[in-house]
């Protein structure tokens, strides 16, 4: 009886599950595999695209060089001795254009992070650092600052630790009034659409009883520029990153499930109020370190996820790089424009950055494609 049921149970299957009875990967693994290179493969592609751009928009300026000028000055700052460069050369290209083009990566980089992980917590595709009010705090600080004299810092930046203060305190304000009822993604748009309005209407207030002077440093810091961008400043963003984005990132999964809804990211185990706050909480110190420097830089946030969703999907861990690249790539690109459209004079490249940005986003609800991920 008992060897007869013996050879009647059937021998145990100890193949890989999902893969066929000869090893070889399913059809949807391999679908898998293959969507799997493919990003990392557009993320190499931006990553190289990024270095090019850069080291094509370097040579662009109004001192005239050549692009071996401009990479045998950049070798020699690496080894020096090895070439005959002349000083003018040398200062601008490593005091003025590399700085500006490392800024300008970094935050673009950052801005596009930054609303790619807005986005997912708040699951709205209208969240970004622009329309949550923290760029119209840290215009508060400046305006404030510019009027009235009240200042956080002494020495020149001064303006810098106005509107970083001024927009730590407007996202510090956005979370805990959400707190009052639970941090839902609802509550912190509404919080921030009404912190948004408020300090624009302080703003327009400070300017109409601004004078001359005090004016036009409030409008130029409102317009966006990056040509304040140094070695000194750059230490202080790029410690900021390095602390903020790995963070961000290290959430990413967490994110994917809190798209799904916060009842479906609970019942595997992930506390979607405190990821909710938490992330926020990070995304908008970066946000305010770098509109400090910048001043108010709009639609890089905004665009950049939408951009990168529809290229490559909703899996937060390529998003997230892909929206800081994308991100990167714009911001380099609306420079670029800013400081070359009108020959001798350059543009503040917030006001490049909307006219492209503007368009760009209008195109993309045209299509429609975004509905596939917001719904």
């Amino acid at each position: 009886m008992i060897p007869a049921l013996l050879r009647a149970t059937p021998a145990p299957s100890w193949r890989i599950p999902g893969r066929t009875r000869t090893g070889k990967m399913t059809q949807t693994q391999q679908a898998h595999a293959g969507s799997v290179q493919g990003k990392f493969f557009f993320l190499g592609v931006l990553l190289l695209l990024l270095i090019i751009s850069g080291s094509f928009i370097i040579t662009l300026g109004q001192v005239p060089m050549t692009v071996r000028q401009v990479y045998l000055t950049l070798v020699e700052g690496l080894i020096p001795g090895g070439f005959d460069i002349e000083p003018i050369i040398t200062h601008v290209v490593w005091h003025i254009r590399m700085p500006l083009i490392t800024g300008t990566v970094m935050c673009g980089v950052g801005l596009g992070i930054c609303g790619c992980v807005m986005q997912a917590v708040l699951k709205n595709p209208m969240a970004s650092p622009f329309t949550l009010g923290i760029s119209s705090g840290a215009h508060f600080g400046v305006s404030l600052a510019a009027v009235f004299g009240v200042t956080f810092l002494d020495g020149p930046y001064f303006l810098v630790g106005n509107a970083f203060v001024c927009a730590a305190l407007c996202s510090g304000f956005i979370i805990a009034l959400s707190a009052l009822r639970g941090a839902t993604s609802e509550t912190l748009i509404l919080a921030g659409i009404a912190v948004n309005y408020l300090f624009q209407a302080a703003n327009q207030l400070f300017t109409y009883i601004a004078d001359d002077e005090q004016r036009t440093i409030m409008s130029y810091w409102g317009m966006g520029s990056l040509s304040d961008l140094n070695w000194h400043s750059l230490g202080f963003l790029g410690a900021i990153c390095l602390i903020c984005i790995p963070f961000l990132y290290r959430n990413a999964w967490d994110l994917n499930l809190m798209t799904t809804g916060d009842d479906c990211a609970k019942s595997m185990g992930v506390d979607a109020n405190a990821v909710r706050m938490s992330v926020m909480v990070v995304a908008s110190l970066l946000v305010a370190a770098i509109v400090a420097f910048t001043g108010v830089i709009g639609f890089v946030g905004l665009v950049a996820p939408h951009i990168a969703r529809i290229i490559i999907g909703n899996d937060h861990r390529f998003l997230i790089p892909a929206s800081g690249g994308i991100g990167g790539a714009l911001l380099l690109i609306a420079n670029a424009v800013s400081m070359n459209i009108l020959g001798g004079v350059v543009i503040p490249v917030g006001i490049i950055m909307s006219m492209l940005g503007i368009p760009l986003f209008l195109y993309l609800i045209i299509r429609g494609k975004r509905r596939e991920f917001w719904s």
